[in-house]
Formats: C-alpha cells, structure tokens, sequence
C-alpha cells in the first residue's frame, strides 16, 4: 500500500511505560542488574569483582540485588574494574516500553495519496525508534472503484488478509488472496490491488522502513 502521507498524529490512546528495575522503577535495582549483567558476560565471580573494585563480596551482593543505593565512587570503582563508563550503569533505569492498546473501530482514520472512495485506512499505532519506524494498518475496501498496482515507498511491508478476495501485484508478479493468506515483500517495487474479487476486503497492512535521522 502506498506510504506516503501526512505524518500520523498522535492516537487517542496513551502508551504505557513501564520503567526497567526488578522492582518496576527503582534505580538501584537497574543497577544492580546492569553490573550483574557486566560481571557474568566477562565470566567473573562476585569474590573476583570485589576484590577488583575494593569491595566486599557482601557489599557487591547487595549492590547486584538493589538492596543498596552504591555511592558516585563505588559505581567509579566498578566501572574500572569492568571496564565500562559509569553512566553504562543507568542505560536501562526508566527504559521506555510502550504500548498502545486501541478499541475496535477506533484507529486513527488516514487519508493517503491516491485514496479513493471506500478505501479506508485505519492507523492501528506507530512506533519510531532510533533507526526504525512501524506502522501497523487495518485497511477496509468496501467499493468496486478504480485500484492502483503502482505503490511504492522505502522499506518493507507485510499484508494479512482477513476478510474478502484480492489479486494483488508485487513486482511482475500476482498472488491471488483469500482470508488467512499473508504476503510480505519490499515494497521499493510497484504493488498494490490488482484486482478486487469479493468485497468487502479487509486486510491488516505492517509497514516497517529505516527512520531518517536528522
């Protein structure tokens, strides 16, 4: 399907954080699980760290739990003795994990290029991080109108049909689409509906493309 369009606007539903830590949102306990994490993948036993880090085996214990808040120059001791910066220690502390949970019939309505009468595109969520963009679409063909096999945009796309029967091109070639039949292809080449054999057609269209960086 094609991709260009204005920039989506924010759905109605708020993500939900949930902080990194084995307590939820405790610092210390991020830490602890990021020195634990330093410690084994270099294969070095609690007594070893310690005692490269001038503390007790205790001490460090508690530290790996997040049963103590370790001060500025124990967290310098460790970082020597891994061999890591100290703010490595808090890359995890509040990491985002969102989620966006949407109520049927209530995505985010998108009006794309080329979109005709009874085409509708429903944005299901969207999801930009350092280098790669998501954007999951329910699509809804309810009219026997002009289609466009011509589409094309970065990245790739993945199509599952739910409802209906589509003939739909990618490349040169056509795949006739009953429901249940997914198709995943880049969709640099020319793509789209070919032909529409039963209506209405719904179908969940993923779209995944490299994120430009400023």
């Amino acid at each position: 399907m094609n991709s260009d369009a204005r920039p989506p606007a924010p759905l109605a539903q708020t993500p939900r954080t949930e902080p990194r830590g084995r307590d939820g949102n405790s610092l210390e306990s991020a830490i602890g699980l990021q020195v634990r994490e330093f410690r084994t993948r270099l294969g070095m036993t609690v007594v070893e760290l310690a005692r490269q880090a001038d503390l007790s085996p205790g001490m460090l214990s508690k530290i790996e739990n997040g049963q103590t808040s370790p001060s500025l120059s124990t967290l310098q001791s460790l970082s020597r003795a891994l061999n890591t910066p100290v703010t490595s220690f808090f890359r995890k502390f509040e990491e985002q994990r969102d989620a966006t949970f949407v109520k049927a019939g209530q995505g985010l309505n998108i009006d794309r290029r080329g979109t005709k009468a009874g085409h509708h595109y429903a944005l299901l969520g969207h999801s930009i991080g350092k280098h790669i963009a998501v954007e999951p679409y329910l699509i809804t063909l309810t009219e026997m109108t002009d289609i466009s096999s011509t589409f094309q945009h970065a990245g790739f796309e993945f199509l599952y049909l739910i409802e209906g029967e589509v003939v739909y091109r990618h490349g040169q070639k056509i795949y006739e689409m009953g429901p249940g039949d997914s198709l995943f292809f880049d969709a640099e080449a020319p793509h789209g509906p070919e032909e529409l054999r039963k209506l209405p057609i719904r179908m969940l269209s993923v779209m995944v493309h490299a994120r430009e960086v400023d």
